[in-house]
């Protein structure tokens, strides 16, 4: 098992993802964080780190439903830029949609779909897990 050292938050809700920096915060997961508030932010940032060879986070948090683009665009996009999946995505939600579960199942890259809230227990079971 690799220890994760970088995580990629990219969520739009300022209440979730504060409560994330204090989950890992209280936890004391010694982790690298980068947060972005949506995909396309997340997709231009992540494509300069390719660009410039440097190396993606270990692990990608990944919201949904966000504004300019949603999770599902994210992916689309940032796919296509990997050559082969070396990130490890979790849909972290507040969707209950089945629908939304399925799609998820289309991505080679995503790991687990977790429905929100999340805890500090899931939050050290995903980083332990990858």
């Amino acid at each position: 098992m690799k220890k994760t050292k970088s995580l990629c938050i990219i969520d739009d809700d300022p209440i979730y993802t504060f409560g994330l920096k204090k989950i890992i915060e209280f936890g004391k997961f010694d982790v690298e964080t980068i947060f972005y508030e949506n995909g396309k932010e997340a997709y231009e940032n992540l494509s300069q780190v390719i660009s410039d060879g440097e190396s993606l986070p270990d692990l990608i948090l990944l919201d949904i439903n966000m504004p300019i683009w949603n999770g599902w665009k994210f992916l689309d996009e940032f796919t296509k830029l990997l050559s082969e999946p070396s990130v490890v995505v979790y849909i972290i939600s507040s969707s209950i949609d089945p629908k939304d579960r399925e799609k998820a199942t289309e991505y080679q890259i995503i790991n687990s779909f977790i429905v929100k809230p999340v805890s500090i227990d899931k939050i050290r079971e995903i980083l332990q897990s990858n």
